[in-house]
């Protein structure tokens, strides 16, 4: 599924000299991070007034991106500054997320604003209706890879530089797994050598992002797969169940779990993990497969998420042992399409 935008209508927008903010999702990652900041970069250059807005704190280990620290967190807005700006945006990008109902406690002021809202995005299905403009496909690695092809349709390719790239790198290569999921199309990689020309240290970049870690998160990796995850061979799946005491005694900050979802996946014959994470009031469920079996039609059909076909999320709003339990159930009826061999 694709949707390109009308540029000549965007193009007018942009011509008004707009304000412009850049939102993404709820518990942003590195792809919702780096396309932001990158996209942010790039308009800064063109010379517009525009900052980014997202909804709650990010990880630790991605604020090494420049300018991350001007990024303005709405959950942590309390004198309504930042309601103000998106009330007086012009020009919204939403970038990363689908539909509305993924800016958590944004939604409300960013539906009613005034702002001609831009879709960015690479998630099945967005709500068209929600969107002014919407330049999404399903095929892209990353909305970090749309941000750098819509930069370059709208004529500002050029203003994509270091700091842009370096965020660009960022987003394709978490949002790959670092090359290992939907990463086949040539085009990904010749973005990489045009990001890498810009002068940017892949090698280091790497190190950042996936050697910047705390003690305590990788204990609590070490904790989730040696005490709690549970194997369940008949159906080549793997459960990893985090409970809110398990994040307390292991000080748990925002991102301490991320990737743990995939260890699972090198264990041979474990086609699909789960990670569930206890929060208040509701269970959070990462999933995650190899080969082609759709885990975003389990997080859509039970639980009411969504996502791509190798990575999905949703949540569960049963106890921790009633999710496993339904899990368990609905496992029996993907056993055929769990049951695969990866082969060359």
């Amino acid at each position: 599924m694709s949707f390109t935008i009308d540029f000549t209508v965007f193009h007018e927008v942009l011509s008004t000299n707009p304000n412009i903010i850049i939102t993404t999702h709820h518990n942003p990652d590195g792809d919702a991070i780096g396309s932001s900041l990158a996209l942010y970069h790039v308009l800064k250059g063109a010379g517009y007034q525009v900052s980014v807005i997202i909804p709650n704190r990010f990880p630790d280990f991605l604020n090494w991106m420049s300018e991350s620290e001007k990024m303005l967190i709405f959950e942590d807005d309390k004198n309504s500054n930042v309601k103000q700006l998106i009330e007086a945006a012009d020009l919204i990008f939403c970038l990363d997320y689908n539909a509305l109902n993924r800016i958590d406690k944004m939604e409300e002021p960013v539906r009613f604003a005034k702002g001609f809202k831009v879709l960015i995005d690479h998630h099945p299905n967005p709500k068209e209706n929600e969107f002014q403009l919407i330049f999404s496909t399903t095929s892209a690695s990353s909305t970090a890879e749309l941000v750098y092809r819509f930069a370059e349709q709208i004529g500002l390719k050029h203003l994509i530089n270091k700091d842009a790239a370096e965020c660009l790198y960022t987003g394709i290569i978490t949002d790959t797994g670092s090359f290992s999921y939907a990463c086949n199309a040539a085009t990904t990689y010749q973005i990489m050598v045009e990001l890498i020309e810009k002068g940017i240290d892949a090698e280091n970049l790497h190190r950042l992002i996936y050697d910047n870690f705390s003690e305590s998160r990788l204990r609590l990796l070490g904790h989730a797969l040696s005490r709690n995850m549970l194997l369940i061979p008949e159906y080549h799946t793997a459960i990893i169940a985090l409970s809110k005491q398990d994040l307390t005694d292991f000080k748990y900050k925002t991102g301490d779990s991320e990737g743990i979802v995939n260890y699972p996946l090198t264990i041979k014959e474990i086609n699909m993990a789960i990670l569930l994470t206890e929060r208040e009031n509701l269970i959070r469920i990462s999933f995650r497969s190899k080969g082609k079996f759709a885990v975003n039609q389990i997080a859509s059909k039970y639980f009411e998420g969504g996502g791509h076909l190798n990575a999905a999320g949703a949540n569960s709003y049963l106890s921790m042992e009633e999710t496993i339990n339904k899990i368990k159930t609905i496992l029996a009826e993907f056993n055929d399409q769990l049951d695969y061999v990866i082969t060359k």
